[in-house]
């Protein structure tokens, strides 16, 4: 299985080629050169698998023996799903009025991004292990993302990971998980900054290639393919929990809501669709509302500036996976995906060829939900289940209700997806009127000490960044001259 850029202007890589790069040389995303198309018989023989079950057998599709042999492979995916707190890893929570929740926050973060995160690390350590490398993760994160690639990752003996995390921009809780690790291989700055400008030295760094390779640099942001292939398992766990029978000709499909805000989930399942999984896509937005636009109007152009609000996670300005879908969408037309890409970055606006806008809006609908209709959504599927929603959930929720209430007959089942526990985000629990119910292990982070260093308004943060990526290097290089010694 190789990987081309969207871009068409990168050589193709294997698996581990796209693993360890994050973005193409032509600042292009990598996506499969073809996809595996999915036969009935198939579909019928996967419907009965467990979750890990599930990703076992698209990691094979897409990774490949001659990369990793299937015994390695189950071995990887096993270890990475071990420490989850469900047996099932994910669950589906049935509620009243047809709402189907896929709980996707059962590992150690509480939050959907354990379930890829944990899987990346396995095969990161398991290809560095064999090359007897080391590299440098460098993440941005919005909330989760840095915690779940911490808890991944913190400990392995040839992985350093910098996270920076925008001061004040995440939940309390989101922060201590991320400063409370306290692994020799973890580094967290603090930023004075939004997730979008700490996104700026990030992309500053990598873009020195030399720099790049000399460091042996890498991103885990979900643009990186192994994290979007295993969100695909999200798609197929909803599928077949969803669907009432698989007898029928053709088979059933069911609508699977997606909430969003870098559009990775989304990617996922566009792909799922393409490989011939009947899903119906809706796509989920807070007020930050570009997908929504680009579905509604061809309108892929930013807004001026992050709104917050009580879905924090998805406070995004700019969802870089939107990208794998106008290719998809386009057949895999890289040059047609190139002109679009460099405009939108030089104009940061764009509007969308008529051909490929009526692709996009026939291939999914889309909703954007205010932070009133997010707490009212959870005090309603509170009061009718007593069963909190986190604000990120609560906006496919809100997509459900809204249907309910309009008495349309569902013509398919209908199942939401829950990036993260309510845990989380006690303060959009208590703005929704509710009680937040903590978990010991998360009150338990109040206690423990904490270590970031601050990035300030004012410091020249590239630099400061480029300073502690060299002296990782440097350490490692003395570690590796006293191991071999």
């Amino acid at each position: 299985m190789w990987y081309v850029s969207t871009r068409g202007m990168a050589p193709r890589v294997s698996f581990e080629g796209a693993l360890f790069s994050g973005y193409a040389s032509d600042g292009g995303l990598f996506m499969p050169e073809e996809l595996p198309q999915l036969d009935k018989e198939t579909l019928c023989q996967w419907s009965t698998l467990s979750y890990p079950g599930l990703v076992k057998e698209l990691c094979t599709l897409f990774i490949g023996p001659e990369l990793i042999p299937r015994d390695d492979l189950n071995d990887l995916i096993d270890r990475a799903f071990s420490r989850f707190r469900h047996k099932e890893v994910v669950h589906l929570s049935r509620l009243r009025n047809g709402l189907n929740v896929l709980e996707l926050w059962h590992g150690v973060t509480y939050a959907f991004k354990d379930l890829s995160l944990c899987c990346t690390a396995q095969f990161l350590q398991y290809f560095l292990g064999k090359r007897e490398k080391h590299v440098t993760v460098v993440v941005g994160t919005s909330g989760d993302t840095g915690s779940a690639a911490i808890e991944s990752i913190q400990g392995a003996k040839n992985v350093d990971i910098i996270v920076l995390l925008p001061k004040g921009h995440c939940s309390k809780i989101q922060e201590l998980q991320m400063t409370t690790l306290l692994k020799e291989n973890v580094h967290v700055f603090e930023v004075e900054g939004n997730s979008d400008e700490l996104d700026e030295p990030i992309k500053a760094v990598f873009a020195d290639e030399a720099f790049v390779k000399k460091h042996h640099l890498m991103s885990l942001n979900s643009i990186n393919w192994s994290r979007v292939l295993v969100q695909m398992a999200h798609h197929f766990f909803a599928y077949f929990r969803c669907a009432p029978s698989l007898d029928t000709h053709p088979l059933p499909p069911v609508e699977v809501v997606v909430p969003t805000g870098a559009a990775g989930n989304l990617a996922a399942g566009f792909i799922a669709q393409k490989m011939g999984l009947p899903i119906r896509l809706v796509v989920a937005v807070n007020r930050n509302d570009i997908i929504h636009r680009t579905v509604q109007q061809g309108d892929f152009s930013l807004s001026e500036a992050v709104k917050p609000t009580l879905a924090s996670a998805m406070d995004i300005q700019v969802p870089y996976n939107m990208e794998r879908i106008f290719w998809l969408l386009s057949g895999s037309d890289s040059q047609v995906t190139r002109v679009l890409m460099e405009q939108f970055e030089r104009t940061q606006s764009l509007k969308l060829p008529k051909e490929l806008h009526s692709k996009l809006s026939e291939a999914v609908t889309s909703e954007s939900v205010s932070d009133e209709a997010i707490t009212q959504t959870m005090g309603r599927c509170w009061a009718e289940n007593q069963y909190l929603l986190c604000p990120h959930s609560a906006v496919a929720a809100s997509c459900h209700y809204q249907q309910v209430d309009r008495q349309q007959p569902s013509s398919a089942p209908r199942c939401c997806l829950a990036p993260a526990s309510a845990a989380k985000f006690p303060e959009a629990v208590l703005a929704a009127g509710l009680s937040p119910e903590t978990p010991a292990e998360i009150l338990a982070l109040e206690h423990k000490e904490t270590r970031c260093t601050p990035m300030r308004r004012g410091d020249d943060w590239t630099l400061m960044l480029r300073d502690k990526i060299e002296d990782l290097s440097r350490r490692w290089r003395g570690h590796g001259l006293n191991s071999s010694e």
